[in-house]
């Protein structure tokens, strides 16, 4: 039986208060709701107050094979998208081409900011205990990359001290332009806001919560994780994402 081939957008998002207390989790559609739920995907979920918007109304539409095997953790693009172009500033406050540094590597982007409570922390940490399991020469191809959504608090110094704790050292941070940076994660099918400040003087962030995965033989986004990923399923999977293979 064929595949059956829909049109569908996933995202998760988060809000982050300083002083790390965790928002309340609900539910936040975000598009195709009658379809998404046809074919049993969930729709992504929100860390914050209530039901809210990502920005993610221009955000490019993602292609993805249906079915409803909720145990594999990769949801595989039949549309695979081209990666981000963009050229920030790294942890040493040096200039990083995201395409020009990247290509020919497999490669792993999320978007996130360190005063994340919870979902950006656990997201670094379950893919360098995944990493760890690698052979060193694979360990050494993976470039792992995480870029802010909240550049005003997250310097390249500041990048550079979180990375390391929440995740590991080789792990790339990168900074810089809010504007270029919300354009580079909507290519990607990834809605971020700008960081809102409250009446309470809590910050609050709202992003899409994926982890893309790059191919190094085509260089294009092919494979999209959910939040709820466990480093178990990333160990699973990386040794075919290191090849450009299909999880």
């Amino acid at each position: 039986m064929p595949d059956n081939k829909t049109a569908v957008q996933k995202n998760g998002a988060e809000d982050g208060r300083d002083g790390g207390r965790p928002g309340r989790r609900a539910p936040l559609i975000v598009a195709a709701v009658a379809i998404v739920a046809a074919i049993g995907i969930t729709a992504a979920v929100g860390l914050g107050g209530g039901d809210r918007s990502s920005g993610t109304g221009n955000a490019p539409v993602a292609e993805v094979s249906g079915g409803t095997d909720t145990t594999r953790a990769a949801t595989v693009l039949d549309r695979p998208f081209a990666k981000p172009e963009l050229v920030l500033t790294d942890t040493k406050g040096q200039k990083f081409d995201l395409r020009e540094r990247t290509k020919g590597k497999p490669t792993l982007i999320y978007f996130g900011y360190t005063h994340c409570p919870d979902v950006c922390p656990l997201t670094m940490s379950n893919i360098a205990i995944a990493r760890k399991q690698l052979p060193k020469a694979d360990q050494d191809k993976l470039q792992v990359v995480f870029v802010t959504t909240d550049p005003e608090r997250d310097t390249a110094a500041e990048l550079g001290k979180w990375l390391p704790a929440a995740g590991d050292p080789s792990f790339v941070g990168l900074t810089g332009d809010f504007s270029a940076i919300q354009a580079g994660a909507r290519s990607i099918g990834i809605g971020i806001d700008p960081p809102k400040k409250e009446k309470d003087g809590s910050v609050v962030s709202m992003h899409g919560a994926q982890v893309i995965a790059f191919s190094p033989t085509t260089d294009q986004g092919y494979v999209l994780y959910g939040e709820d990923t466990t480093a178990e399923q990333y160990a699973k999977d990386l040794p075919k994402l290191i090849k450009g293979e299909n999880p």
